[in-house]
């Protein structure tokens, strides 16, 4: 452990990867759903800087428009019509999960930390991203794989339609 090089790339990895521990911690302890919305973007703004980091520019731009735009905007907007009533907690059960889900917390990191520890890894290869990731993603996508994405096109575009009939139907 004491032969990390302090360097902008192992700091950045360090904030990315504590603030997608931190928002997949408080999306899950929240209890107010906006909140949780909010954490969520968090997690999937730091994914995305990681993607930053392993060179992927394509999949990090895909991570911030699709899932940070599209997704967290999408539930704001659920949550926002419709009728969201807060419960009363039950604080001696609500306790006695904090307590049991932080023991299993800190026995899975025992083991990670443990199995880490003790793997032999191979040594780090080079890695050639190519002079643009998303030009080659893109003619991959458009000649080998034209159908799937054609047939995925269509499959959004009715789950889009069902979902506006669903929703004038609960309008009526």
């Amino acid at each position: 452990m004491g032969n990390v090089e302090l360097t902008g790339e192992f700091v950045a990895f360090f904030v990315f990867a504590v603030m997608i521990i931190s928002g997949s911690v408080f999306m899950i302890s929240l209890t107010k759903v906006v909140h949780m919305v909010l954490s969520l973007l968090a997690a999937f703004i730091g994914v995305a800087g990681l993607f930053i980091l392993l060179e992927a520019e394509f999949l990090a731009f895909v991570q911030v428009l699709i899932y940070a735009g599209a997704v967290a905007i999408l539930m704001i907007f659920g949550i926002m019509m419709t009728k969201h009533q807060e419960e009363p907690a039950q604080a001696a059960t609500r306790a006695w999960q904090e307590g049991l889900a932080a023991v299993g917390a800190l026995a899975l990191f025992g083991l990670l930390f443990f199995a880490i520890r003790t793997s032999e890894l191979p040594p780090a290869q080079p890695f050639d991203a190519g002079e643009d990731n998303a030009l080659e993603i893109g003619k991959l996508l458009f000649t080998n794989y034209v159908i799937p994405f054609e047939l995925v096109s269509v499959l959004l575009t009715v789950a889009f339609i069902g979902s506006i009939v669903l929703a004038k139907k609960e309008a009526e």
